[in-house]
């Protein structure tokens, strides 16, 4: 009888854990993007306009586009990649905006598909095109020279940023909460569970930052809880130089509002590499 009840129970326990894992396979793409939240009314205070990308396979995201000091001889370009469970228009996103137009930059600050009102569902295949979409237009339509871009992602869309700068040319590439690998996140959270061969969207930036090949600066916080920040100094280990890594207050959201340093570090690495006046 009490085989009998260990084999029912270790059964029972099988049923339960296979479970699991179906569920989390089924529920990847909201558990990591958190996408499908409309666009919300927020908008920047400085001037901006929205243009479409277009973009082969239909999706056809959006971008702001906002100009920075018109009275700047070659104002750089930051492409502005967000994370997850936010759009564009999510306020602190346009905090970013609107302080790196004051920097003197031009921002061009793109929408993924599945988010903000964009058809489609997210991907890392999906983000990483639609990413290369905005630097396609960024170059033919507004003709930016490579050597004034930046690539700026923050949290999820650090990884988007990675994987952008492995394959083109940029001045500089700027990181904000980055994870080194959405896996080994996902297996600390989830750690009886074999990730790795669960995921379909694994977002190593850990095995493509060693292709990036212009100067990196890292932000994090030691209170990030969403990103720790660990994670960000193995990134910045396997980074090749010239990189530097600035530790920031106020978590993994943030930062960028309440710690004073946080602006002021971005414009001292820009202007260390001549991006900025």
């Amino acid at each position: 009888m009490l085989r009998r009840i260990v084999a029912l129970l270790a059964a029972a326990a099988l049923v339960l854990y296979g479970g699991a894992i179906v569920w989390l396979i089924s529920q990847e793409t909201t558990l990591i993007f958190r996408a499908g939240r409309p666009m919300g009314d927020l908008r920047p205070k400085v001037p901006f306009e929205q243009v479409t990308l277009p973009e082969e396979g239909g999706s056809q995201p959006i971008a702001w586009v906002m100009r920075g000091a018109p009275d700047a001889a070659s104002p750089a370009w930051v492409i502005f990649l967000h994370g997850n469970d936010s759009t564009i228009a999510s306020r602190l996103n346009i905090l970013h905006d609107e302080q790196l137009s004051k920097l003197g930059l031009n921002v061009f600050a793109p929408e993924y598909r599945g988010f903000g009102g964009v058809e489609g569902t997210p991907s890392e295949t999906g983000l990483d095109v639609d990413a290369r979409a905005a630097y396609d237009y960024l170059r033919r339509e507004l003709h930016a020279d490579p050597t004034r871009i930046v690539i700026y992602g923050w949290s999820l869309g650090s990884a988007v940023a990675v994987d952008l700068a492995s394959h083109v040319d940029e001045a500089a590439v700027i990181l904000e909460g980055a994870p080194a690998s959405i896996v080994a996140i996902g297996q600390q959270r989830y750690p009886f569970f074999p990730i790795r061969l669960m995921i379909r969207n694994p977002f190593e930036s850990i095995r493509k930052i060693d292709k990036v090949g212009s100067p990196l600066l890292f932000l994090h916080s030691p209170e990030d809880e969403i990103i720790p920040i660990e994670e960000g100094r193995k990134l910045f280990d396997a980074a090749p130089q010239p990189k530097q890594f600035v530790e920031v207050r106020g978590g993994h959201v943030y930062a960028c509002e309440r710690d004073p340093r946080f602006f002021p570090a971005i414009r001292a690495f820009l202007q260390s590499h001549q991006l900025l006046p």
